[in-house]
């Protein structure tokens, strides 16, 4: 049985301005401080695993051992079949130090090619407590890569991947709509439904 939070603050272990905003707006209705790691001043630790789960894990307790505090960190990426499960937990390296994911997006298309647009989108939630305590949760949503890149709405590879039973890219979907139905969004209910229900 997973453990439950019992409220009150709660560190958002990421760098990523678009990230904290779709986990702050997901924590919204449950009462939650929610704190951004680069607002606290925390260095974003080496992520050194070899799966969303590890990075995940690793950037919660570095965190909360940080802070004293839960922290909740996601590790999140594409993953291209064709292109052997890349960029996969290395989808913001592909974006190079100035995170330029237009340059990561075309590299994808470069490297794709003619082969299987599928893809899919993964998000592992960590939500780790001082002691260090530990529930991971996995949330993903397939779907089909396009180019050009469509929308400015979203982030990373948002605007070439088209979610399953749509016609939109991540990037073209309102906010409300992309928050309801995305890989994130399919952790964070399971998240809810173990630690906060």
């Amino acid at each position: 049985m997973a453990r439950k939070f019992d409220g009150g603050q709660l560190v958002i272990a990421s760098h990523n301005p678009g990230k904290i905003a779709e986990i702050g707006a997901l924590l919204a209705p449950y009462r939650v401080a929610a704190l951004g790691a680069a607002a606290l001043g925390l260095p974003e630790p080496d992520e050194t695993e070899t799966t969303f789960e590890g990075n995940a894990a690793l950037k919660a307790h570095a965190a909360a051992k940080a802070t004293g505090l839960p922290a909740l960190a996601d590790d999140s990426g594409l993953v291209v079949p064709a292109l052997g499960g890349d960029p996969g937990i290395y989808s913001a390296r592909w974006a190079g130090p100035g995170r330029d994911f237009m340059l990561a997006m075309a590299r994808v298309n470069r490297e794709l090619g003619d082969k299987n647009p599928a893809a899919s989108f993964v998000s592992v939630l960590a939500l780790v407590w001082p002691d260090g305590g530990e529930e991971l949760f996995r949330g993903e949503i397939p779907g089909t890569l396009t180019w050009p890149p469509r929308g400015d709405n979203g982030f990373g590879y948002d605007p070439m991947f088209i979610p399953e039973g749509h016609t939109q890219t991540f990037g073209e979907l309102p906010h409300d709509v992309k928050y309801a139905i995305d890989h994130r969004a399919r952790a964070f209910q399971k998240l809810v439904a173990a630690c906060f229900g």
